[in-house]
């Protein structure tokens, strides 16, 4: 567990129990976005179908035990990719110790994520106002993970209704979320047009969560 060790990051609690880590992925994320692009080479990105069948804006994938799921019969978790009736990658070793650190720096000791769920955004894509309540145990955190162009992330209360906080996100910041805060609603903001040196005009979340 040494690749995190001695990164230069600064946190702000947004709210109770939810945090920003700036900059907390930033110094090791060459081999983070390697790792990134072996699993999307294994499970390609698609579009998902939400329930009501519309499609989603950002294109999706999983790596880990259980991968998240959205389509006509609703939002679920699987231990199989649905297009190819195999497994999920595994969650690579950078991946989960980027997971398991963040979140004992926000104060959420031994969060055990079996599940990453990977977002691309294009510029325009967003994300309505939801809650991450598919996993079985809420008292685990989420660690939310960005890298590539600047977005805009929203952060509300319990009830889709509340006034979101706005919480500019750059390449390498890490939002952790448990607690009092679990069950928040939150969302993506349409991404304007951007560049990244490395990533293009493109974002990458990587939302990691115990589901099972």
């Amino acid at each position: 567990m040494d690749l995190f060790n001695d990164m230069p990051f600064s946190k702000l609690e947004i709210v109770k129990d939810a945090y920003l880590l700036k900059a907390y992925a930033l110094a090791n994320d060459k081999v983070l976005i390697t790792d990134l692009e072996s699993i999307i080479s294994q499970a390609p990105l698609r579009h998902m179908m939400t329930k009501m069948g519309f499609t989603m804006s950002a294109a999706m994938t999983n790596c880990g035990t259980l991968g998240w799921l959205s389509d006509c019969k609703g939002y679920r978790y699987a231990v199989k990719n649905p297009l190819t009736d195999q497994p999920w990658p595994l969650m690579p070793a950078s991946f989960q110790q980027l997971a398991i650190l963040a979140a004992a720096e926000a104060g959420f000791n031994d969060f055990k994520p079996d599940a990453c769920l990977i977002n691309q955004y294009r510029v325009g894509a967003s994300m309505g106002l939801h809650q991450d309540k598919n996993e079985l145990d809420i008292h685990q955190p989420v660690v939310s993970v960005s890298f590539g162009i600047p977005a805009i992330f929203q952060l509300g209360g319990l009830t889709r209704a509340d006034k979101t906080i706005k919480i500019p996100l750059e390449h390498g910041d890490v939002v952790v979320w448990g607690g009092e805060s679990r069950l928040y609603f939150h969302g993506i903001a349409p991404l304007k047009m951007h560049t990244h040196p490395v990533l293009g005009a493109y974002r990458y979340n990587l939302t990691f969560r115990k589901a099972g």
